[in-house]
Order: structure tokens, then sequence, then C-alpha cells
């Protein structure tokens, strides 16, 4: 974990990994993005989007997450309807899966 000196020359450990915690509340997330709550609620009803809850209920984000908000609103800016982009978004997972598939094969072969 890299570190930073903080106040006094006292080294601090920081978390290279702050994009995928969500800690963002959907007000923060509107504000970074240019959508409306109205708008992010939608894409979580669609399943595009899961932000995490608090023990209030509030909507949690990560920075990944507003950036995938991003990403969708352009992809329906141009035209793409929810479903095409969940169908996109599963062929990109079934190809990330297959690569891995085929890492860990490769992996265990050197092994023996």
């Amino acid at each position: 974990m890299p570190h930073i000196n903080g106040k006094d020359g006292v080294s601090l450990a920081v978390s290279t990994s702050y994009k995928n915690k969500k800690v963002i509340g959907i007000g923060i997330t509107s504000e970074l993005t240019g959508l409306s709550e109205r708008q992010i609620r939608y894409y979580e009803e669609r399943k595009l989007i899961q932000p995490d809850r608090s023990k209030g209920g509030t909507r949690k984000y990560s920075f990944e997450d507003v950036e995938r908000l991003v990403d969708i609103a352009n992809k329906m800016e141009d035209g793409m309807q929810t479903f095409e982009i969940r169908k996109e978004e599963m062929k990109q997972s079934d190809v990330r899966n297959k690569m891995l598939r085929g890492q860990l094969n490769a992996a265990f072969k050197m092994r023996k």
C-alpha cells in the first residue's frame, strides 16, 4: 500500500482501491454524473447499476459506479435501450469469464 507523509512527517497508508468503495450518496452521484436522482434510480431498477445500502437504507455508490453511470448515459444518448446495454454487458462478462478460465487452466497446466 502506498504511503504519504501526513502532518508532522507521520507516514499514512493510502488505499489504492478507493474507486470501488461504495461511500458516495445519490445526491453527490447525481452532481458528479449530471444525471437526476430519478434517472439513477431508473438505471438501478433496470439492473444496470447496483448500489449498496447503508443501515438506514441510503444508496451508496463508488467512483466505479459513477463512471459506469456516465457510460450508461452516453449509450442512452446514442440511442441504445437499457436492455441492449444489459445484453452488451452480459457479452463482455462472458468474454471476461472465458479469459479468466483460460488463464486458470494455463496456470494449472504449468504447475503439473
